[in-house]
């Protein structure tokens, strides 16, 4: 290849051309490890004097891993409703285990079509993931992908996926943490960076409820609740009274979930209070609604409510559960 040549150490728009014609070829031969290796050379061309060219190629690259596996979800679909259209002369009871089997059918065309491609494009977010970590200048790609990532996710219902995705984004964050003495990383005095930082955690919170995994969404509540706590250091006019609202409704329904109805009371107050002072205009129907919902909430609080629930305990923080919980309330 013209990039990794050592004869060829300044870029040009050919660079560009060759990339984009090489991650089409990866995609269609499905090897990420390959595309791996050429966009990990391509950002060291490219970072000092064309990053826009990197963005275009990993664009242009998980473009055609999402085409691809879009795709091959449609073709395990019809695939298996050919098989149904050839069962329609059967007996009548080989159209009841036909009928029968048909999720059975579907799951293991899944697996022969689909599952390659479900891989493939997995491996493509979170190798384009660490590529891009931690790097100032390609921060909201790095933020765009995340999101995408939250989207395969929740679309293809990949709970796995979702919780190493989430891990993968706290450990970018605590090396952008370790690592603030040099230049080129995301800055946590930058108003914007937190600012994308935040609203991800807010997505990541959303995808965590809506695939309703109550652990994730809990462990994503108090990265959520972490990065407020960056911005609000940095300026607390950083953080919207809107966000605040948002965080707490959710933290609601996490805690509702997790049987914890105390907290569950507590955050609908937080946010019956903030949402009153943000809300100049706060008639007295929302006003009455809002306030309903925090006096339900608190009647249905039980005796001993500070014990913590089975979903608690499985959540393996029994023993700080009280002290953290009490941390992302306030």
């Amino acid at each position: 290849m013209v990039e990794l040549s050592k004869r060829h150490k300044q870029w040009t728009k050919t660079h560009e051309a060759i990339m984009l014609k090489h991650m089409e070829l990866c995609v269609s031969l499905r090897r990420p490890h390959m595309a791996k290796d050429a966009l990990f050379q391509y950002k060291t061309l490219t970072q000092q004097v064309a990053i826009k060219s990197l963005e275009t190629v990993i664009q242009r690259f998980l473009e055609l891993a999402q085409q691809k596996t879009e795709e091959a979800q449609k073709t395990s679909i019809e695939k298996v409703e050919e098989i149904d259209d050839l069962d329609q002369a059967d007996a009548p009871e080989n159209l009841l285990l036909s009928a029968v089997s048909g999720d059975a059918a579907q799951d293991r065309m899944d697996r022969t079509v689909l599952s390659p491609w479900l891989r493939f494009l997995w491996d493509s977010y979170r190798n384009c993931l660490d590529l891009l970590r931690n790097t100032a200048v390609v921060e909201q790609l790095y933020h765009r992908i995340a999101r995408q990532s939250f989207d395969f996710c929740a679309k293809y219902q990949r709970r796995t996926e979702f919780r190493k995705l989430c891990d993968n984004l706290r450990l970018h964050l605590t090396q952008i943490q370790k690592h603030q003495h040099l230049a080129h990383v995301v800055k946590l005095t930058s108003a914007e960076s937190l600012t994308l930082m935040q609203d991800t955690r807010l997505i990541q919170l959303d995808t965590a409820i809506q695939m309703e995994l109550w652990q994730e969404a809990y462990r994503s509540a108090e990265d959520v609740h972490g990065m407020m706590q960056l911005s609000k250091d940095k300026d607390e006019r950083m953080v919207k009274p809107a966000s605040y609202v948002n965080y707490y409704d959710k933290l609601a329904l996490v805690f509702w979930k997790a049987g914890n109805r105390l907290f569950h009371a507590a955050a609908l107050l937080q946010k019956y209070i903030i949402y009153k002072d943000m809300k100049k205009t706060f008639s007295m129907e929302e006003a009455m609604d809002q306030a309903t919902r925090v006096l339900l909430a608190t009647l249905a609080i039980p005796d001993g409510a500070d014990n913590p629930s089975d979903l608690t305990r499985h959540l393996d923080i029994e023993e700080q559960h009280i002290a953290n919980m009490r941390l992302i309330i306030t």
